[in-house]
């Protein structure tokens, strides 16, 4: 892998923690601990390793997704933002629904859970397609 994967992939890992912390964090946060299964901030924090790890699974993945599946030539805007739906349809629907489906999470919960997370993807895909274009 050359160069442009290995920015858009550290790209990707920042523009999915930070919006993953805007979404979940901030706008969903108060909801989820409403909820009373979380684990409070000081104690979420212990496994911060973890969501890191899980942030450069998933920004390092995406790039090399993208990277072998460009097509040369095409609107790299249009591609970022056609490969931000597929991941959504192929992670976030799919994950949230499970969780909805064996957890006791209220469904309009799961209906924002799931439109974060589509912006989320969206964006990390233009971010991506951005940093590859050529």
């Amino acid at each position: 892998m050359g160069k442009k994967f290995w920015i858009s992939g550290i790209a990707a890992v920042i523009v999915t923690m930070v919006c993953g912390m805007l979404v979940h964090g901030v706008w969903l946060g108060a909801e989820y601990n409403a909820l009373g299964w979380m684990r409070t901030e000081e104690a979420q924090m212990g496994y911060m390793p973890y969501m890191i790890l899980a942030h450069v699974s998933l920004g390092f993945a995406a790039a090399w997704i993208y990277v072998k599946g460009m097509t040369a030539g095409a609107s790299w805007l249009g591609q970022g933002v056609r490969f931000g739906i597929a991941i959504t349809f192929l992670m976030s629907i799919p994950m949230f629904l499970i969780y909805y489906s064996i957890l006791p999470i209220p469904g309009m919960l799961v209906v924002k859970q799931i439109i974060g997370d589509a912006v989320c993807w969206i964006i990390a895909g233009i971010v991506i397609a951005f940093l590859n274009k050529e």
